[in-house]
């Protein structure tokens, strides 16, 4: 695989702690690759190293082949970083912070003013660049912080819970604005949210107590996190003998008198299999709902594995 990004025993520690620990990690040239870890796990330490605002204790990080100890101003070119609080100032105009922006990132003034333009238009605020950044709304402020981090075209993009705040809508709208930058380059997209990372991302990389836990595709861990139990409310509710027969069910579990949770094995048309014979038995079922696994459990999985 062509790498923009590789980590090769990647450790650090602020104390007698180790913060994170042997992580290994290569990361393609274009795509969403999800970095989910809970809070504490190791995602922010790891991001800081990588985008060099935080020097490791031992181990390695290369963007796009160049090595971040020995020349870091190179490699640094090739990323754009978008923190959990994006670093923006009020009272600049939006065009002005991008100008800032850029020339932070050591752009010409002949290569600035176009890919400025370029990355306002990509991220949907060049209507609104000659207005201050603190009238806009949340979601266009992270659109902001969006632009920043990608104005000097970078090969690598990370995004640290580039969702949190915001309202549902702008949340649908900072997604789709991150797929279609991820089409020609790589995004690392940070978040401790399951749902966010299985709508946006192929590739996932799980941290848990400073480790890698889980290193694959999306697909892959969907299977951890399938539903394994369903809820049920029955007017009529049968014996567990009677609930025990349906084919696939390998548990029945009475939480209340009319309410059930049965647990069964991997069949997804289970759901039909349970309305068909309440219908057919005259159970009057009125609610059915499938359980997830919960990020917790998932974690607790995935990390006695990677012990064992």
């Amino acid at each position: 695989m062509n790498s923009i990004v590789k980590l090769e025993n990647l450790s650090h520690r602020y104390t007698s702690a180790w913060a994170i620990r042997d992580i290994n990690l290569e990361i393609g040239p274009t795509g969403i690759t999800g970095l989910l870890g809970s809070n504490g796990a190791g995602k922010s330490t790891t991001m800081n190293i990588l985008c060099g605002a935080l020097n490791q204790t031992e181990g390695n990080v290369f963007i796009n082949g160049i090595d971040m100890r020995k020349q870091p101003d190179l490699a640094k070119r090739e990323i754009g970083f978008l923190p959990q609080n994006p670093p923006l100032y009020m009272d600049f105009t939006v065009v002005e912070y991008l100008r800032y922006c850029a020339g932070l990132r050591l752009m010409t003034k002949a290569t600035m003013e176009p890919a400025i333009k370029e990355a306002m238009e990509r991220c949907g605020i060049a209507h609104f660049s000659s207005r201050l950044i603190r009238n806009l709304s949340g979601g266009y402020r992270q659109r902001v912080g969006i632009a920043q981090a990608i104005v000097h075209k970078p090969k690598l993009v990370v995004l640290d819970e580039p969702t949190n705040g915001l309202d549902p809508n702008q949340i649908i709208e900072v997604r789709s604005l991150i797929k279609e930058i991820a089409r020609d380059r790589a995004v690392i997209f940070s978040s401790h949210i399951l749902t966010e990372v299985q709508v946006l991302c192929k590739e996932i990389r799980m941290i848990d107590r400073g480790r890698i836990v889980f290193s694959d595709s999306m697909d892959a861990f969907n299977n951890y996190v399938e539903p394994h139990s369903v809820l049920l409310h029955l007017e009529n509710p049968p014996s567990t003998e009677e609930l025990l027969a349906i084919p696939g069910i390998t548990k029945a579990d009475f939480l209340k008198e009319r309410q059930v949770r049965l647990y069964f094995t991997g069949d997804q048309d289970i759901t039909e299999k349970i309305v068909e014979t309440s219908v057919r038995n005259g159970w009057r079922l009125r609610e059915i709902g499938l359980d997830k696994t919960s990020l917790d459990e998932v974690f607790k999985q995935l990390s006695n594995q990677s012990t064992q």
